[in-house]
């Protein structure tokens, strides 16, 4: 698979993280069958943050930390997003992460919970 395909596959899946909910670069990497690829994942999210139809500010690291805000229009704007949508953020990290995390392994129904 091309950079260009596997992108465009992150960015569908990203398409489909509900509001008020978040998901890592490691999970969707998985989902996508290349477990060991979160950087990938987070490369192709760092340029979807200026793109409207994916929600880029919903897919943080493995432990809830806003580790691409920097490729945001502003450093506080992923941030904004997700309390917008209810999710609480203090010094960059998401409160009660896993109440907030959303694996596409189980919501998408490709393992058992």
């Amino acid at each position: 698979m091309d950079k260009e395909s596997f992108f465009l596959d992150v960015y569908e899946v990203a398409k489909l993280i509900p509001k008020g909910r978040v998901t890592s670069y490691g999970a969707i990497a998985k989902y996508l069958g290349v477990a060991r690829s979160a950087r990938v994942v987070g490369w192709a999210m760092n340029g979807a943050s200026t793109m409207d139809e994916v929600p880029a500010h919903r897919v943080v690291n493995r432990i809830g930390v806003l580790s691409g805000k920097h490729h945001f229009q502003t450093p506080t704007r992923m941030k904004e997003l997700l309390e917008a949508e209810g999710v609480k953020v203090v010094k960059d990290q998401i409160v009660n992460f896993e109440k907030h995390f959303w694996d596409p392994m189980t919501e998408l129904g490709l393992e058992k919970s």
